[in-house]
């Protein structure tokens, strides 16, 4: 986990507890941003208490108790708001598009006629990788089995 940065604006909600909190539990917070920047009603951030800038250089445990609490928030609303989906949006690392260095997820509730227009649109201009798959099994100690 890394310091967390004297500019951080999570770290500093968290601190002052000025927040529009949602949920605060001992390892992760959950609150409202900001009206002007909620895509939909009851749009909600949740965020580890410790600074990690994203999903790569997060602790497991700080990476676990951040998804509990992703899941509770979108099961509370199906449940409280009559949402019949959500959408997990996260960004980490250079070139992500992460907006604050810290890592959050946003939890955007959905409802029928909404349409799923927060999917990336554009596609990478990154040059194909053969056998990607394979790749990323051999780093995390798995075998492609066959299909």
């Amino acid at each position: 986990m890394v310091n967390a940065s004297a500019t951080c604006v999570f770290c500093d909600l968290i601190a002052s507890g000025a927040g529009h909190w949602v949920a605060q539990e001992a390892n992760a917070v959950a609150f409202l941003p900001l009206p002007e920047g909620a895509l939909a009603p009851g749009h909600t951030l949740v965020v580890p208490r410790g600074h990690c800038v994203g999903v790569l250089d997060a602790i497991p445990e700080a990476l676990s108790a951040t998804m509990g609490l992703v899941q509770r928030v979108s099961v509370a609303m199906t449940e409280a708001l009559g949402a019949t989906g959500v959408v997990l949006l996260n960004a980490s690392g250079p070139f992500s598009g992460q907006s604050v260095g810290h890592l959050h997820f946003h939890v955007v509730p959905r409802w029928p006629g909404d349409e799923a227009t927060l999917w990336p649109s554009d596609r990478s201009s990154h040059a194909p990788i053969p056998d990607a798959g394979e790749l990323l099994a051999a780093a995390l100690g798995s075998t492609v089995g066959a299909t």
